[in-house]
Parts: structure tokens; sequence; C-alpha cells
């Protein structure tokens, strides 16, 4: 009887395959009628999800990524650039392109709650928790309300700032991508008929591409198919970005979101995916290819290699590392995500694998209770909510209370004051004459404010130690593999390679690369860039 089951089980998932093949024809999109103006030394940022430095200096000793060994020789080698927080793609890609953390940009996570809507926004954690909140509304919040709602409009993303002062940019399958070119996203007639994607208007750079929905590459079709992930692949990213250059259409700044590294991650752990990391130094081999000789590639262009986040290991043992967060608030009546937040829900969760946020919804129940009970687990590695304008902080399984705000006596290496009383431990801080040093949580203060100032709600954020993540109905796991989110600087650090210039960031974030980016790119056409000079050489 179980074979059969698994026999009928294949059988769909083939028709669904073949019925979604011919359904998801690509949006091709023509270079020839792209007049784009060749840059005279362009930017090209290429996005490794994942990429760590341990494992990729291991891989380059080893003699498994000649191209990653070829940038480092030719380049300068930042090993520990400071992620945003929390380190999931869609707040790291948001903090990158705006050069601001969540408390401007307004994407706080992978999912959480929407307290004007009073939904739960995820954009595609898992396929168990898509499929309990709607493919359709994950689909709509994904391909249009993250770029285009929910991204604040007072900020500015790379791609805007450059079309103001006339110059252009391309993403490819950069999930955040706003820019002010208009177009129609069109549903393939399958997904259209069972209403499940409507057609969307965006706006995004001069160049687009994005997976099997927006492709230039008319041969790029092999690499957009539904068991590759609609196109959302490395290889899919490496043929757009070879097209570009070898049809002479690269513009001002490019970016390209390499995704496969991370599966590899979450499923062989921190210390030792090697093989992934090979498998994406074949595609970097690919687009140096391109220009006949790496010196030449090196030589036309300033390139940075970088990784959005880390990641920590999870323990084998399910029972002990997979923290149920329903089990410890098990005497409040949790959101059934399956259903619509109802009036007699007393909490919300927004989970974001080793980071989360719990929502209070009910007057009745005070953020200390919930704290209570949050603080007898050990494995919860920060607690934190907003008191007034101030911001407290404990620790499961410590005694004791953290507080801080922005503008007080104590400043950090990144210029910015603070507040600060109580238990410095806690955030793992040292003082020495007013001087701010951070140990295992890099940039916690400011990274962890704006976590919990970038949405509106009555809500708390949690953190697990390193070798465990929350969990909770249909939300992904990682026993024995790896998994992100949270500020610890596992999770936190990545490395970057840059090429073609002796310049680098004002500090070694993500959130200071937009700046950045624009000098090299604007260097020398207006006054405001002499100052910016002076910052950057």
């Amino acid at each position: 009887m179980k074979n059969v089951l698994y026999a009928l089980i294949i059988i769909m998932i083939v028709l669904v395959i073949i019925f979604l093949r011919k359904a998801l024809q690509p949006a091709n999109q023509s270079l020839e009628h792209k007049q784009v103006t060749p840059p005279s030394h362009p930017v090209i940022l290429l996005m490794i999800d994942s990429l760590m430095n341990e494992p990729l200096q291991k891989a380059v000793k080893e003699g498994r990524a000649p191209a990653f060994k070829f940038l480092m020789e030719h380049g300068h080698y930042y090993p520990n650039v400071i992620s945003s927080y929390p380190t999931m793609s869609v707040t790291i890609d948001s903090t990158l392109l705006t050069g601001t953390y969540s408390d401007k940009h307004q994407v706080p996570g992978l999912v959480w709650f929407d307290e004007t809507q009073k939904r739960l926004v995820n954009y595609g954690s898992a396929r168990a928790e898509v499929f309990k909140l709607g493919i359709k509304n994950v689909m709509e919040y994904i391909l249009y309300c993250l770029n285009h709602s929910h991204l604040s409009n007072d900020v500015e993303t790379i791609h805007e700032a450059l079309d103001k002062i006339g110059l252009q940019s391309a993403s490819i399958n950069a999930l955040v991508y706003r820019g002010n070119e208009k177009m129609i996203l069109r549903p393939p007639k399958a997904l259209s008929k069972l209403n499940l994607m409507p057609k969307f208007q965006v706006q995004t750079p001069f160049l687009f591409s994005y997976g099997a929905l927006a492709q230039y590459h008319p041969k790029n079709n092999q690499n957009n198919q539904p068991w590759k992930a609609f196109g959302f692949n490395d290889k899919f990213t490496a043929e757009e970005l070879k097209y570009f250059i070898q049809n002479r259409k690269l513009p001002s700044f490019t970016i390209a979101y390499f995704p496969d590294l991370d599966k590899n991650v979450h499923k062989e752990g921190p210390i030792h995916p090697i093989n992934g990391i090979e498998k994406v130094d074949k595609e970097l081999q690919e687009i140096l290819n391109v220009y006949g000789s790496w010196d030449k590639a090196l030589k036309d262009a300033v390139w940075i290699v970088m990784g959005d986040s880390g990641q920590a290991e999870v323990g084998k043992d399910k029972n002990r590392s997979l923290v149920e967060l329903r089990s410890i608030l098990d005497s409040y009546k949790i959101h059934d995500v399956k259903e619509p937040v109802k009036e007699d829900d007393q909490i919300v969760l927004g989970l974001n694998e080793r980071m989360a946020f719990i929502y209070n919804l009910d007057q009745n129940i005070t953020i200390e209770e919930i704290v209570k009970h949050l603080k007898q687990d050990e494995r919860i590695q920060i607690i934190a909510w907003k008191n007034g304008t101030n911001v407290n902080a404990v620790a499961g399984g410590k005694n004791g209370v953290f507080t801080f705000r922005p503008d007080g006596e104590y400043t950090d290496e990144y210029d910015q004051s603070w507040f600060l009383n109580g238990e410095y431990s806690i955030l793992d801080l040292s003082i020495n004459e007013k001087l701010v040093g951070y140990g295992v949580y890099p940039d916690v203060l400011a990274r962890l404010h704006s976590s919990l100032h970038s949405h509106s709600g009555n809500y708390i954020i949690v953190d697990a130690k390193p070798g465990f993540e929350f969990v909770s109905e249909g939300t992904p796991t990682h026993p024995g593999g790896a998994a992100h989110g949270s500020i610890h600087k596992q999770d936190s650090l990545v490395p970057m390679i840059v090429t073609g210039t002796s310049t680098k960031p004002e500090h070694m974030r993500i959130v200071d690369l937009k700046p950045w980016i624009l000098h090299l790119l604007r260097q020398g056409t207006d006054k405001q860039n002499n100052i910016v000079e002076k910052r950057f050489d």
C-alpha cells in the first residue's frame, strides 16, 4: 500500500511539472531595444547567499575555488563584514540597496505580522507554511508588496539614486530591486486561470531579470524550469550576466544574486560546504572567461563578491535543538497560521529561523509577563522589547536587565552614541572610558534597536543561541545542518572581495555599502562627491 501511495505521489508530481512546464513560458525581453550607455568602469556586485569566510578559505587552500582565489589575490579581502538584522535575505538586501537598517527601510524580516492589515506576512519561508498561508498571498507578498508597499518610500534604493544622476543599473534575481522603470509582471496563463497570480505593475532598474518571469538570454529557458526553482538558481543568474557582457549591454551597476550555496549550507552545516563553493566558483570562472582573460575582466570593471549572511550549526537532536515557542507559551491562545487572526488570539509568532518576533495582541497581558516564560529557556540568548524610548534586553536562564537607547554619553566604533544601563554582559559589551566594544554580537545596539522599530506593534524579539533554531507549525527545520536569522557573529559576519579600487566603505558593514558604491560610480561628477571622496580615499 505504501509503495502504491508513493507511486501515485510521483505520478502527480510529474503531471504537475509537465503542466507547469508548458504553462510557464518565460517572459523573454530583448536587449536590442535597450539603449545602454557604455560605462567607463562598471561596478558588478555578486551576492552569494550564505558565503562564509572559513569554508571559503578552506576551498581556496584545497585548490577547489580558482576564481575566488584569483579575485582574492588581485584585490582586497575583508573576512568580517557585518550583515543587517535579522540575518534573512529580504532584510539584508533591503539594507544593501537603501543603506539603512530596518527602522528606516521597514522590511522587518522574512516573516512578520502586519498590524495594520492584521495579516502574517511571509515572503516564502517553507513549503508547508506557504501552503497554510495560501500560495496566492505569498506570491503577492514576494512579487509585489515587498518592493512596492513594504519597502519604505522614504528611502531610496541604489537603482533609484543612480537613475537620478543619469546612470543605468541592472538586477538579476535579486528579491529587492525597486527602480524607476515601469514593467508589467504577467502571470503564466495557467496560474492566471487558477487565480494564483494576478499581473503586477512593478518598478524595476533599467535592466531587470527575475527568473522565469523576466529574462533576456533567449537560450536560458533550460535553467528556468519548475524543478530548477523557476530560474532562481546560480546557472540562470550567471547566464543572464554573461549575456549582458557578451552583448556589451552591461550598465553602470549590476547586482546579481546567486542562491544555491544557501541550500548546501542549510543541509551540510556551516563548516564544510566546500562542494557548494566549488559549484559557485565554476559559475564565476565562466563569467570571467567571457572577457577573454581574467586580467581583462578585472581591468574592465570593479568586482564586489560577497556573502549576505553566515549560518550557525543546528544540533542533530531535534528534541533539544528545535525550540518550540508554542510549547513555551502554551498558556496563551496562539494564532493558527492556517486561519486569519481572530479576536481571541493573544499571540502571533513570526519565525525567522534563529530569530523570532512574538506579537502580544492582548492588552490585558504585559510584555513582561510573556518575557518571564521565555527567560526560563536557556537556549534563548537574547530577549528584547521596547519600553517607552528604551530597549530592554534579558537573556534566557540569566538574571539581570540591560537597558539602552540612542543619543547618550557612550560611543561605539561606528560613531553611534548610546545611553546604557544595567548588565552589559547580556549583549556581550565591553566598556572602556565611555567607549563601547562589541563581542559575539556585532553592532548589536544599532541592529537590535532598528529591528524593534522596524514596524508597528507590541512585540518581543527572541534570538537563539548557536546550535538552536525556533520552530512552529510548518516552519523550516535544519537539525544536523545550519540556519541563520540571529544577531550572533556566526550568522552575522560575511566575507567580501573587492577588485579594481583601493577605496573601501567607511565601516565594514553592509549598511555602509550603498554610499561607497555610489561614490565608485559618480566620483568626480559633482560637488557632493568631493566630500564623499575624502571619506573613502
